[in-house]
């Protein structure tokens, strides 16, 4: 009982541990001077910058590539116990971002700034829905699921973990991946878009668009044909193919 409880107390510091990064990540993206952010921190030559930049990035790719595949997953909980991998990854994907807002190096230059009041109030608005979107997505699916904490918990009780089945609950009926999409929304949603600002949205962008593939390749083994009839059936990101469908709908009923 000693261990259940003690995996149980780690998964809830590797959650609050992801929650302080995850509000520290609102401040540091949006660059709202509180806290050292994407803009701020000492000055080094742009070419040592980008370096630093891309080295950060590249070590939160590969940690949030490699520890989600499922050949990891296996090989990991030979060493860890099994209820606590999930929070583990939770757990290094919250320092590698706390080491990349620490050690991010800010690099000179705008790319553009929205001075217009409208504008500039319209884009702070697409960055706080992304915020709230990301939210929302994540407890749609099982937010606790998702964190680490459904897994500890159902250790705790002795109670086996059976996973959850495949379901398309609110947005996901409309889009396979919210979250990437609420992502999207808040790397590229600024009124003032600097050089750094624009490294990170366009590395984290095609991070997030060569990663689908591989999430899916996993979640197909998982569900099978019932995932590859919903990635047939439901965009990627943006619900245009069932728009399309509604006008051909409404044109054959004008028929």
């Amino acid at each position: 009982m000693i261990g259940r409880v003690a995996i149980f107390l780690y998964g809830i510091a590797c959650y609050l541990i992801f929650f302080a990064t995850f509000l520290y990540a609102i401040a540091f993206l949006g660059d709202f001077g509180m806290v050292k952010s994407i803009d701020s921190g000492r000055e080094i030559p742009d070419a040592q910058a980008l370096a630093i930049n891309a080295a950060l990035l590249g070590l939160f790719a590969v940690q949030h590539s490699v520890m989600a595949r499922p050949w990891f997953k296996e090989a990991w909980t030979r060493i860890i116990p099994p209820a606590a991998e999930r929070s583990t990854y939770v757990l290094f994907a919250s320092l590698a971002l706390a080491l990349l807002f620490w050690q991010w190096r800010p690099m000179g230059g705008s790319v553009w700034e929205v001075g217009n009041g409208a504008a500039r109030v319209a884009l702070w608005v697409v960055y706080g829905l992304g915020w709230a979107l990301l939210l929302l997505a994540t407890f749609l699916i099982n937010h606790f699921d998702l964190f680490g904490l459904r897994q500890v918990y159902l250790h705790l009780m002795g109670k086996p973990d059976a996973g959850l089945y495949f379901r398309t609950p609110g947005m996901y009926r409309y889009v396979r991946h919210p979250i990437y999409f609420s992502w999207l929304c808040i790397f590229w949603a600024t009124p003032e878009m600097t050089v750094a600002h624009l490294m990170f949205a366009i590395a984290t962008t095609g991070y997030i668009l060569m990663a689908i593939p591989w999430e899916e390749r996993d979640l197909i083994q998982i569900h099978g044909e019932a995932y590859r009839l919903y990635r047939e059936q439901v965009p990627k990101l943006l619900p245009l193919r069932f728009r399309k469908r509604r006008e051909r709908e409404a044109v054959a009923a004008g028929d």
